[in-house]
Formats: C-alpha cells, sequence, structure tokens
C-alpha cells in the first residue's frame, strides 16, 4: 500500500508482520540483523555496514554489536537460512536504540520511514511484553487465592467430618453431678 510521508514522497509501507518476523531475542535484546534493515532500507548489507563505520562513535555496544560465529550459526539454524556464497563474517544486530541511531546515520526518506515504523512496533512490542507480565501477576494472585481457598475449604471438611463421627458415635450417658438422682 502506498502513503505519502511527511516530506511529501511516496513509500511502500512495509507490513508490520514482516518487521516483527526480523526482530530476534540474543543475548537478553531485541535485535535486528543488519541484512534485513539494509532490506527495509533498500540499500546493500555492504552499503549499510559501511555507513556503520563511518559513525562508529555511534554505536556502543548497547546498540550494535556482532554475534559470534556459534550465534550465527544457531540463528540459521533456527530460521533455516541457506544462501548461495554465504557471508564472511557474522552480521552485526542493532537493538532499539541502534535502529533509532540509523536514522541519523542513514538519511533517506525511506530509511527515516521504515525507521518510524520500526520504532513503533519496537515500542508495542515493550507494551505487549508489559501487559503480559501484568497478566502473569493477575494469574499469580489468583492461584494464590485458590490455593488458600483449598486449604480453607479443606479444614471445613474435616471439621465436617469430625462433626459427623461424632453424630454417629454418641458419647455415653455422663454421670450427673449434683443433690438430684438420677431417675429424674
Amino acid at each position: 500500500m502506498e502513503e505519502e510521508n511527511p516530506i511529501g514522497t511516496k513509500f511502500l509501507i512495509i507490513p508490520d508482520e514482516i518487521i516483527m518476523k526480523q526482530i530476534y531475542l540474543i543475548r537478553g535484546h531485541k535485535v535486528m540483523l543488519d541484512e534485513d534493515l539494509a532490506e527495509l532500507y533498500q540499500v546493500t548489507t555492504s552499503n549499510l555496514n559501511k555507513a556503520i563505520a563511518r559513525n562508529i562513535k555511534r554505536f556502543p555496544d548497547d546498540f550494535m554489536f556482532r554475534l559470534t560465529n556459534e550465534e550465527f550459526k544457531n540463528l540459521d539454524f533456527q530460521n533455516g537460512i541457506a544462501k548461495w556464497g554465504g557471508r564472511r563474517q557474522p552480521p552485526n544486530v542493532f537493538t532499539e536504540q541502534g535502529v533509532a541511531m540509523l536514522s541519523g546515520v542513514l538519511s533517506s526518506d525511506r530509511a527515516i520511514t521504515v525507521n518510524i515504523q520500526i520504532m513503533r512496533i519496537f515500542t508495542r512490542i515493550r507494551q505487549m511484553l508489559a501487559d503480559n507480565t501484568d497478566l502473569r501477576l493477575e494469574i499469580e494472585k489468583i492461584k494464590t487465592k485458590l490455593d488458600n481457598q483449598d486449604k480453607n475449604m479443606e479444614i471445613v471438611f474435616r471439621y465436617l467430618d469430625e462433626l459427623l463421627e461424632k453424630q454417629e458415635k454418641p458419647n455415653p450417658p455422663r454421670k450427673r453431678i449434683g443433690f438430684k438422682p438420677d431417675s429424674f
């Protein structure tokens, strides 16, 4: 679908699902691969990495890092990626902050628009996780209440059983204490 951005140029909006499938959880960070970002920005991976190399001071370790060979093999295995030729080195991956920083390095209209869309998706994912956490906490509260209710119900049934046993086995008549005779 075509849409006009604030600058006035037309571009194709990328379906959110495509971008969401390109976000991975690596080393506890939600990240995107350099080759996926290059594809979204419609530049070559080589040109993207060259622009990053020219501006490397903008990308500290918490904005961008290179995967280890093992992480890259694992990612390839999980995604079933088979490419002719392959890569010479594992890809760079970008955290949310790194993707935001890319907008300052790549200044094309498409890069700016795609970056805005990616930032919105990261925000939506963070909100979904927060909502999910709230839901988990509520479920835990309910479980705790149910566990307590189970314990209370167990105590009630135990008391009921004791009362029933007392009714089935009436106590022997007690000997009266006092000055009145038993025949009364």
